[in-house]
């Protein structure tokens, strides 16, 4: 039984409420994950479920140390699996409801300088079709500011070099229009031109934008792979994290002059608030300008 409800709640996540792969593959981990801690419990079962399991389980996610974001998506989505049981009347309330989501740290972005981010696009080895591949990806992140997983989502016809323009579908598959640099459409025209046929010549899939080796669509992981070596060739000690990327595009951006709403449309943010972070960002770089060179500071 609880597998069928595990099943049904997927296909309403895909159906009803049009989630990505991501958020739907995360949840079912989830989950699966809380099945498991029940199977342990004397009154194990999804159905069985009291305030006071459920109590029990956030102290086991806090024993396991899990950072603040991934518990509060833990709680969200059985939380989310509970009201849909609801719903379709297999049990009687949720016993997640009321239980607090944990608070969210407020550590900051990283992000990498100007001469790092040169640094990053030096270490790509455009003589070979997948050092070019590499740095019209790294390029294109910096240039638009797009999730990793966005950009491997990216299909060769969703990139307009008549306006400089490429479609890009976000969370919920929602579509916006970004656009990119002179730099990022030069490294793309070049890829496109000259590397991605190369790649595509043993057959693969001829809509992605970005191929591996094999001819097929990268994957998040590999672009992530990708990324990782580019900052170790660079002789970078920074990690390339998934949206680290990401954020160096806002903060350059706002360090720049930007508007934070602009920022906020470009990165695909739904709220304002999601972008402000970077505010914080960019006001400790003109603290430090200040305590550096202002003679009373």
């Amino acid at each position: 039984m609880a597998d069928i409800w595990i099943e049904q709640f997927v296909r309403y996540l895909q159906i009803e409420r049009n989630a990505s792969e991501h958020t739907i593959t995360n949840y079912r981990s989830d989950i699966v994950e809380f099945e498991v801690f029940l199977k342990q419990q004397p009154a194990h079962g999804f159905a069985a479920v009291s305030y006071a399991d459920v109590r029990d389980y956030l102290t086991v996610l806090h024993k396991k140390e899990y950072a603040r974001k991934t518990a509060a998506r833990k709680l969200s989505a059985l939380r989310s699996f509970y009201r849909f049981l609801v719903r379709e009347e297999y049990i009687s309330s949720n016993p997640f409801l009321t239980a607090s989501t944990p608070k969210k740290g407020s550590r900051l972005p990283s992000f990498f300088y100007e001469q790092e981010m040169k640094a990053i696009f030096e270490a790509a080895d455009v003589s070979t079709p997948l050092g070019q591949r590499n740095l019209a990806i790294a390029e294109l992140l910096y240039a638009t500011g797009i999730r990793v997983s966005e950009c491997a989502g990216i299909n060769l016809r969703d990139v307009d070099f008549d306006t400089g323009v490429l479609l890009v579908r976000g969370k919920g598959r929602k579509e916006r229009f970004v656009p990119a640099g002179g730099f990022a459409l030069e490294a793309l025209d070049h890829y496109i031109e000259t590397a991605r046929p190369k790649l595509l010549a043993s057959g693969g899939d001829d809509e992605a934008l970005f191929l591996n080796y094999r001819g097929t669509r990268l994957s998040d992981r590999s672009i992530r792979t990708i990324l990782n070596r580019l900052v170790e060739d660079a002789s970078l000690k920074s990690r390339m994290s998934p949206h680290v990327l990401r954020h160096t595009f806002a903060t350059h951006m706002l360090n720049a002059g930007a508007d934070l709403r602009t920022v906020q449309e470009l990165l695909g943010h739904s709220s304002l608030s999601a972008t402000q972070i970077y505010t914080h960002v960019t006001t400790d770089r003109l603290k430090d300008t200040i305590t550096k060179f202002h003679p009373r500071a």
